[in-house]
């Protein structure tokens, strides 16, 4: 539920969206499509994850604690931590 939250409020995002596109190359229907898809809610909640401010935002704009993204995204598509050492 969380990565369709992401996704849907990325793509509602006006500052941070265009951002995210241009690191991707996702267009609109890459963000329709990935309402449903587990990998596409992945990759946008990777790239809320790598700013603070970012996942602030966005957990205080959906209620959620600021450790809900990363619980979320350890249950999708390549979440596992690795650990090198």
């Amino acid at each position: 539920m969380i990565g369709l939250q992401a996704v849907a409020w990325l793509a509602g995002n006006d500052d941070l969206c265009p951002v995210f596109q241009g690191a991707t190359g996702a267009g609109e229907a890459e963000f329709r499509a990935g309402l449903s898809d587990p990998e596409f809610q992945a990759s946008v909640l990777d790239f809320l994850l790598m700013d603070d401010a970012w996942i602030t935002v966005f957990c205080d704009a959906q209620g959620l604690g600021y450790d809900m993204p990363m619980q979320a995204r350890a249950l999708l598509p390549g979440g596992v931590q690795v650990h090198w050492t």
